[in-house]
């Protein structure tokens, strides 16, 4: 906002420079928000850490992800499609080329206008060509990949063999993430990233919820590693995986009382998408441990973009809103069973995940 001042309000400017100092002080001048492309800014408060302070360097300081499911599955099925031909559609930048077109707001998509995009590039078009007066499509290509980077590529997996139905090994490129919420659980949900929420302290809410039973195994998205692991006065019984690549924090909230976590996890844990991590819960908003004070059972379900470690916690974190990325995932389910003596539930189809140093595989079965 610019302000004209008059000689006769004097007082008024006193009091104005007084306000800088302290804005000043407490370190909430827009200048130290992260940025966004559009020139606006936004501040968000940690999940689990108090602020902590952090310099300006050259990457990203502000991200959303409004990307539609219907996109995400389109520009993937060419990406998938095409894969190992001599043109191979790389769907991460052709979702940046729609993102810059639409300036980040995917209520404008039109199937037809990948259509043409995947036209102009069958007849001989380079994307560098196509986007070298797109201002902000490095900055899309940049962020849609640090959403989506970890979420396809080559991986094995099992499959029931067709005549036997006995588990069989193939080799797939595509999506080898997976929905938050195991196979044939029903859940319910709603586009409720941003909303207000009042325990503790006004703030937004930073995730997206999925409503469902109590005991519903909870599902790794991506393959990584457990950093946090335990109790929060916020979100009760939570666990925070990291993606290997550090880009991507996961946070799953809300489980179960008395028996969160998937037996086989402790902090540096690693698991592959799809393995069982947990159970849905309703745990949370009370300081004392193994307390349910969460009024629907539901998962709370984050994402946390890292562009740099000083991002991690405090002032400066990008968590994106979540709710067409999960209507995406919805198209890839993983199917588990429970151990009847251990009452521990375990993925049905177990997966080879090259991104897991020293090549370890999914939990294994231990079904009596």
């Amino acid at each position: 906002m610019k302000f004209k001042w008059h000689d006769r309000y004097a007082a008024l400017l006193v009091l104005s420079e007084l306000i800088f100092l302290f804005v000043l002080a407490v370190g909430l001048l827009p200048l130290f928000l992260p940025s966004r492309p559009d020139g606006q800014s936004l501040e968000v408060v940690s999940q689990d850490s108090p602020a902590s302070s952090s310099n300006a360097e050259d990457f990203i300081k502000w991200g959303d992800f409004d990307v539609n499911a219907e996109a995400m599955r389109q520009a993937l099925r060419f990406d998938v499609d095409s894969y190992g031909q001599e043109l191979h559609f790389n769907w991460l930048e052709l979702l940046a080329y729609l993102g810059a077109r639409y300036g980040g707001d995917f209520s404008h998509y039109k199937p037809d206008d990948l259509e043409e995009l995947i036209q102009k590039l069958q007849q001989g078009a380079v994307m560098e060509e196509l986007t070298k007066d797109m201002k902000y499509y490095p900055y899309y290509l940049e962020a849609y990949g640090a959403v989506l980077g970890g979420m396809t590529g080559v991986y094995e997996i099992q499959i029931p063999d067709e005549a036997t139905g006995e588990p069989v090994w193939v080799t797939k490129y595509g999506l080898k993430a997976f929905s938050p919420i195991a196979k044939n659980y029903p859940y319910q949900d709603f586009d409720d990233f941003g909303a207000s929420r009042s325990y503790g302290f006004k703030r937004q809410h930073l995730g997206h919820d999925l409503l469902g039973q109590v005991g519903t195994p909870v599902i790794a998205v991506e393959s990584g590693y457990v950093e946090a692991i335990g109790w929060n006065q916020y979100g009760g019984w939570r666990l925070g995986i990291r993606s290997f690549d550090k880009k991507r924090y996961y946070y799953y909230a809300h489980l179960r009382k008395n028996y969160p976590y998937h037996k086989t996890l402790k902090e540096g844990s690693y698991v592959q998408a799809g393995d069982v991590i947990g159970y849905l819960g309703r745990t949370g908003y009370s300081r004392t441990e193994n307390t349910n004070n969460i009024e629907e059972p539901h998962l709370h379900f984050g994402l946390q973009l890292i562009f740099d470690e000083s991002q991690k916690d405090g002032n400066h974190e990008i968590w994106i809103d979540c709710y067409e990325l999960t209507k995406f995932l919805v198209m890839n389910r993983s199917e588990t069973v429970k151990n009847q003596e251990s009452k521990e539930y375990y993925r049905v189809w177990q997966m080879k995940d090259p991104t897991i140093p020293g090549g370890a595989k999914s939990q294994d079965i231990a079904i009596d």
